[in-house]
């Protein structure tokens, strides 16, 4: 199949191109003007389409032009979109519902992405939940071929990096706690740290993706979201602490934790986690993800080769 990726080239987009390429099929990458598409396998082709998903005849070319469609591009951020509530809506609900008619219009499968903490009352979660009850009614309705992915937190190479280290707009877990401790900052670990806040590998999240769009393409549409994640939780102060060692390991000092006042949008004692009896689904299992120690192991050992040279450069 050929297979269009809306926000191809950012973080999971990159991974969800290496994994389709890895099962045979063509990745087309869909993504702002500007952006470039990234790929680990420099023998994958990365055909790309620019365009917006807020722009319906720009998704509508997609559609025509492919055999199926993830749908990943959307406006991140948990505190950083409470403010200004209306960019996020519009690009993730309007969005959600452009993708939604290509794939009718075409009649074509598709993968919408879901968040771990749908739950949630920050303007991420709200609007991607919206779009998820609208796949259900699409699929009822329209009789559309769309399957829901939810990941809980995502973590891998190539991940943005926001300030004081980045300019990403959107701070992420993995990224700030690896950076801080590659530069002997302390890590800051917002409440008490105790909440749950699941982490899985990209690579397995790639792999859901992807399985979850060959189901639809067989005709197979799942009446539950897949949920991936590890079947063993842990707490932030945990994700934290493994970096740490992880860090040590590669030769660096160890750093302390500093703890924050919770975010807006978060809830103290959250537990953000999978149900990961789904994972059948898509024909996977916990026991066969990443193992969190391995994984942040190598992400850590990825950011020390890859980022930390560059950003010590850039500092001199």
């Amino acid at each position: 199949m050929k297979i269009g990726i809306t926000g191809g080239a950012g973080f999971i987009g990159g991974h969800v191109a290496d994994e389709i390429a890895r099962r045979g099929h063509e990745p087309v990458i869909f993504d702002h003007l500007g952006r470039t598409a990234r790929s680990d396998n420099p023998l994958c082709y990365r055909p790309v389409l620019m365009g917006d998903v807020r722009d319906p005849v720009a998704m509508t070319e997609l559609a025509a032009h492919v055999d199926g469609i993830i749908h990943l591009a959307a406006c991140l951020g948990t505190q950083e979109t409470i403010q200004n509530p209306r960019p996020a809506a519009e690009t993730n609900v309007q969005g959600g519902l452009n993708f939604l008619e290509a794939i009718a219009q075409y009649d074509i499968p598709g993968v919408y992405i879901g968040v771990g903490n749908h739950w949630m009352n920050n303007t991420y979660s709200i609007s991607k939940t919206t779009v998820e009850r609208f796949v259900a009614m699409f699929n009822k309705e329209r009789g559309t071929r769309c399957n829901v992915v939810r990941l809980v937190n995502a973590y891998g190479p190539h991940q943005s990096v926001a300030p004081p280290f980045g300019a990403a707009k959107v701070r992420k877990i993995t990224p700030s706690f690896v950076c801080r401790a590659l530069t002997g900052a302390p890590i800051e670990v917002y409440g008490d740290g105790q909440q749950i806040s699941d982490m899985v590998h990209v690579t397995d999240g790639a792999k859901a993706l992807v399985a979850a769009l060959e189901r639809a393409a067989d005709g197979v549409v799942l009446e539950q979201a897949v949920e991936v994640g590890p079947a063993e939780h842990r707490t932030v102060n945990e994700v934290a602490e493994l970096v740490i060692k992880a860090a040590v390991e590669l030769g660096f000092d160890e750093v302390p934790l500093t703890h924050l006042p919770m975010r807006p949008g978060e809830i103290p004692g959250a537990q953000v986690t999978a149900d990961v009896s789904t994972l059948p689904l898509v024909g996977m299992s916990a026991e066969e993800l990443v193992p969190l120690e391995d994984g942040i192991a190598d992400v850590v050992a990825w950011y020390a080769h890859e980022w930390l040279p560059r950003y010590l450069a850039n500092a001199a």
